[in-house]
């Protein structure tokens, strides 16, 4: 095995590109293939909100793939989550989110300043927050000696981002690659790999993406060993690896779920609870986004977590709260519905008082139904999936007390759904939020059931794991029972919204 250095001091390289669409996925969880094959003991991670490239990196690197977001947990967490993140590796690999300088788009914002060249959030900013070089990952499919102009831009635009080196991707002939090659040597920049055209490396994608490496199976592991195979066979690694330890991160205390529910506790002035708290989680091929943090963080809490699939399981016996969070309900909605002890097994749960957080699929899981199949029906609303893509950050405001969150908290989440709900009971919302100067309502709160389509990341609201846990304490306990039914809810999202 390769020894490396310690997890504040983790060599790291941040993969970029200048657009979407590029082939960062394709060359980051090669490259952490490859290198794993090595002898590397590789932390992946990717910027931005994804949940879906991270489960091929873990694919790709044996161990759990993690996001940095600086919008999500606010900047000053990212180093420390790196260094948490990146402990027992000796490199990290970064993917990027869309265009090296591309982020969070100023009108979102509550005040829209941009500290440097680079948009809140992005790479860049990432990369620049770390310390931490930067590969471009070039289509070259459509570029000749202009590339040269391109790069010289990039390096230029930001100079808090150190741009190392390239990597060629889709690269047509040999007379192509040469062309290419003069291209970054005007610059300056290395060629740390070339990669052919190679259509068999598609990943099968559908309206939110790549299908979730959990639900591809099979085919997950056969994509990573050939996206493996292609970096491995051209890719300079001992180049790649000099590179990242030429400017190693600058060193940050790790972070850590203990710390952060402590602070949580002292803030809102709770206990720990006298026995472990039985979180249950959703998974399973129908619910598989999640951040790595949250089960670290709910364990913090003092919850025993345990896994669920809701299209085959039964609620476990003595679950003190239930999480439900996004992945893809409509693609698997009849053997959801098929599961109809599973279904009434959460509604019972809701009548009982103990707490469920849901989020997006969540959140269609628990309406009365789903494109007219029977869901679990704790909320009144109507699930339906639709052409329509929502997608952006939310700076929102907490309306309503709940299991959670206080009205008046703050927090900024992630939308990213092709579906509306249809309210067939009182409206309550959870959340509101000002976008393009119109406000919008988001959510509900209704006894301990709160369910919205807005992603949020555990580290970024501490208070809200600590909430759910100590909320779960006391109803399993008999101190905060809500008898009858807590199931007359919400439409999650306003009219002008859907």
């Amino acid at each position: 095995m390769v020894s490396g250095g310690g997890a504040a001091g983790t060599p790291a390289v941040v993969i970029a590109a200048p657009s979407s669409g590029s082939g960062k996925t394709t060359v980051a969880t090669g490259l952490i293939g490859a290198l794993t094959r090595a002898g590397h003991r590789v932390a992946p991670f990717k910027v931005g909100p994804d949940f879906i490239d991270p489960g091929y990196h873990a694919v790709a690197a044996g161990r759990p793939g993690r996001n940095l977001d600086p919008n999500l947990v606010g900047a000053h967490r990212v180093p420390g989550l790196f260094a948490a993140g990146s402990r027992g590796a000796d490199i990290a690999v970064i993917e990027g989110v869309m265009g090296l300088f591309d982020g969070r788009i100023a009108d979102d914002a509550d005040d829209g300043a941009m500290p440097t060249g680079h948009a809140h959030g992005s790479t860049a900013h990432v990369a620049a927050l770390l310390g931490a070089p930067v590969v471009i990952v070039v289509d070259a499919s459509g570029h000749s000696q202009t590339l040269a102009a391109i790069l010289h831009g990039m390096r230029s635009f930001d100079t808090d981002v150190d741009i190392c080196g390239v990597i060629l991707n889709r690269v047509g002939s040999p007379r192509h690659e040469h062309v290419l090659r003069q291209a970054c040597d005007r610059v300056g920049l290395p060629v740390f790999a070339v990669l052919r055209r190679a259509p068999e490396l598609v990943v099968p994608s559908r309206h939110l993406g790549l299908i979730p490496a959990a639900e591809h199976g099979g085919a997950a592991q056969t994509a990573v060993a050939a996206m493996t195979e292609l970096v491995a066979a051209t890719a300079d690694l001992s180049a790649i690896v000099a590179a990242a330890r030429a400017r190693t991160p600058r060193p940050a205390a790790a972070w850590s779920a203990d710390d952060e529910i402590a602070d949580a506790r002292e803030r809102l002035g709770l206990s720990a609870p006298q026995r472990p708290v039985r979180v249950a989680v959703a998974g399973g091929a129908a619910f598989t986004f999640g951040y790595a943090e949250h089960a670290e963080m709910l364990a913090a809490a003092g919850a025993e977590v345990v896994t669920v699939d809701p299209m085959n399981d039964r609620l476990p016996p003595g679950t003190d709260a239930l999480i439900i969070g996004g992945g893809f309900p409509e693609e698997h909605v009849h053997a959801l519905a098929a599961n109809t002890p599973m279904l009434a097994d959460v509604a019972a749960h809701a009548r009982s008082g103990r707490p469920i957080h849901a989020e997006c699929a969540g959140l269609l899981y628990l309406a009365h139904d789903l494109d007219g199949h029977t869901m679990a029906g704790v909320v009144d609303v109507r699930g339906h999936f639709g052409p329509t893509l929502t997608l952006g950050y939310r700076d929102a405001v907490a309306l309503t007390d709940s299991a959670l969150f206080a009205a008046g908290d703050r927090i900024t989440g992630h939308e990213f759904h092709r579906s509306t709900v249809e309210a067939i009971g009182p409206i309550d919302h959870a959340w509101a939020w000002r976008k393009a100067g119109v406000v919008h309502r988001d959510g509900v709160a209704a006894g301990t059931v709160h369910a919205s389509y807005l992603h949020t990341h555990p580290a970024g609201a501490p208070d809200s794991v600590a909430r759910l846990v100590a909320t779960a304490a006391a109803a399993a306990e008999g101190e905060d029972r809500h008898d009858g039914d807590v199931g007359t809810v919400l439409p999650c999202l306003d009219q002008s919204l859907t």
